[in-house]
């Protein structure tokens, strides 16, 4: 490909907007160029690393025996009403209507319409089992889309879905799933950590997310030093490790004045008195309409994730200013977890421990002090893991030190269950002949963003840097002195033959233009190799060749340059 005719509209700076490495990086490299919010075009050359990427996605999952579809992304509400999801996935959910007025969706995902195509197609245990999956465009309408493609409303998805008589079968062939993925990350050249996962909106009973792992990330991995377990921050267990107190212990329980404080922190330093004495009440609003009371012990941080997963249900929301008045009958700040007949409270397993503890009075300016969940507090519903993991805690299964990474999610495997086949009624027939129910996994994997973590996980001062397997280009050849020199013209087309002729992904740069410009721009698109050619080489009889992101510099000679570079190509 002569770089002359090829759409490569390079930036010097980047947009105002991009607010991290790879959107930067990305829109000044020419792959990509923003429509609207969250909402991008792929030019040439980002379209090359994501077809790229792609290519590896399904060589993995045609070897794991996967079967390639093509799933609608406009979908009836009908569908998600079976499964009791059109309500819950919220306002991420883009609907619409036709013509007729009748109701779609644009899919965020593919569980319902993969299921439907199963309880039509598959009719015996002989079928089973199967495993179906697809690239696709996905849509969700992210409040706040950020990070250019990382965090878009619109991006590029392979979705899989397997089916299984049993769930023996369905673990085993989770793990398959799982192997797989490491092979995907593997080729793609990429750093990464598959950690236990919650399963979300997707649900099923136990999940994994990928990690490429960058200082970058937003998403935080928690890993042991001594054994295998990592976990994201929201899965990430913090044993029950708490004693309650003796009730011998417990003081009477007094309101005081707290001068209109109401943070943890405030009301600590007005009392002089340490956070972890403090209990604090958060209300959340279940399915919109029902309140739940989370109790913390003051030092600690509720992870949402963590309070869905006890409550049994991802539609889980924090209390609007008015919910909040309404259910504790004081304003923010002042509520406490007791007096609130029929409202569920879930505690966690740090609040056990607390003594006399402070909490808030349910009445406005005033706080409750020597307050006992044992004595104050009667039918919980119990203690649960609600807290964030923190950097002393230890492994959950070993007992060992624990690690903290940043990580970024580029795939995610869920072992379902029967979630969707029985409320779909999804079922085959056994060996003797009796309806059942099949078993479901699905495994997803953002392919445009894996293209944005790789250059996350490897870019410098000058530009990207590319993992060999998806660079766009494996090598470019910059032609230079033309003008001058009629030698050159030839030499360079010889030399791009020759290295097409053997496999080889080659960008010419045949531009006008200065030789640092050229450089510049190769380094920026993050070419992984480099070579020259000049009146100088061509004196020389010799070829200059360099690696991205490597200040050294070699001669090689045109006789040898297609065998050698063809062999650091293939790593």
């Amino acid at each position: 490909m002569k770089l002359s005719k090829y759409l490569l509209p390079t930036l010097r700076e980047a947009p105002n907007d991009a607010d991290n490495a790879s959107a930067q990086l990305m829109q000044r490299a020419g792959m990509i160029r923003k429509v609207a919010s969250g909402i991008y075009e792929w030019l040439p050359l980002g379209l090359r690393v994501l077809r790229k990427v792609e290519r590896i996605v399904r060589e993995e999952m045609d070897a794991a025996g996967g079967q390639e579809v093509w799933l609608p992304v406009i979908q009836p509400k009908q569908l998600w009403e079976e499964t009791g999801r059109w309500g819950v996935y919220g306002k991420e959910l883009l609907r619409l209507k036709d013509r007729k007025n009748a109701e779609f969706c644009f899919a965020p995902t593919a569980e319902e319409v993969i299921t439907d195509l199963a309880r039509r197609e598959i009719r015996s245990w002989r079928q089973l089992p199967a495993m179906f999956y697809q690239f696709g465009l996905k849509f969700r309408d992210e409040i706040r889309p950020r990070f250019g493609v990382m965090r878009a409303r619109e991006f590029l998805m392979k979705d899989a879905y397997s089916f299984h008589a049993g769930e023996e079968d369905a673990s085993a062939y989770y793990k398959v799933m799982v192997e797989a993925y490491k092979k995907v990350f593997a080729r793609c050249g990429l750093k990464f950590k598959p950690v236990e996962a919650q399963s979300g909106a997707i649900g099923g009973s136990y999940s994994h997310e990928f990690m490429v792992l960058a200082e970058t990330g937003e998403e935080t991995v928690v890993s042991c030093s001594k054994c295998e377990y990592a976990a994201n921050i929201e899965r990430a267990e913090v044993k029950d490790s708490y004693a309650a107190p003796a009730a011998a212990d417990f003081k009477p329980l007094a309101e005081f004045d707290t001068a209109g404080k109401t943070s943890v922190a405030d009301v600590a330093a007005l009392v002089g008195r340490p956070a972890t004495e403090f209990l604090k009440t958060q209300l959340y609003m279940l399915d919109g309409k029902t309140p739940v009371i989370a109790l913390m012990r003051g030092d600690h941080e509720l992870h949402e994730a963590k309070l869905a997963a006890a409550v049994g249900s991802p539609a889980l929301y924090r209390a609007s200013e008015a919910q909040y008045e309404a259910t504790m009958g004081c304003k923010v700040g002042f509520g406490g977890p007791q007096g609130h007949g029929g409202v569920a409270v879930y505690c966690d397993f740090a609040a056990r421990s607390v003594l006399n503890g402070v909490t808030g009075a349910n009445k406005d300016g005033l706080h409750a002090d020597n307050f006992n969940i044992a004595r104050d507090l009667p039918g919980i519903k119990g203690f649960f893991d609600l807290r964030s993991a923190a950097a002393d805690d230890p492994c959950p299964r070993c007992g060992g030190a624990t690690e903290f990474f940043k990580g970024i999610e580029v795939g995610h495997t869920f072992k379902l269950g029967t979630k969707y086949s029985s409320a779909m009624k999804a079922e085959y027939l056994d060996k003797a002949q009796k309806p059942q129910t099949m078993v479901m996994g699905c495994y997803g994997i953002g392919v445009s963003r894996v293209v944005a973590a790789a250059i996350e996980q490897g870019h410098d001062k000058d530009g990207i840097l590319w993992p060999a397997a998806i660079a766009p280009f494996q090598c470019a050849v910059v032609v230079l002195d033309e003008k001058d020199d009629a030698r050159v013209r030839p030499a360079a087309d010889a030399l791009v033959a020759d290295l097409a002729a053997a496999g080889l992904d080659v960008l010419e740069d045949d531009r006008d233009g200065k030789p640092g410009v050229k450089f510049k721009d190769i380094d920026l698109i993050g070419i992984p190799f480099r070579l020259v050619v000049s009146k100088r080489t061509l004196d020389a009889g010799e070829l200059e060749f360099k690696r991205r992101g490597s200040s050294e510099v070699e001669r090689w000679t045109p006789a040898e340059a297609v065998a050698r570079l063809k062999a650091l190509a293939a790593g």
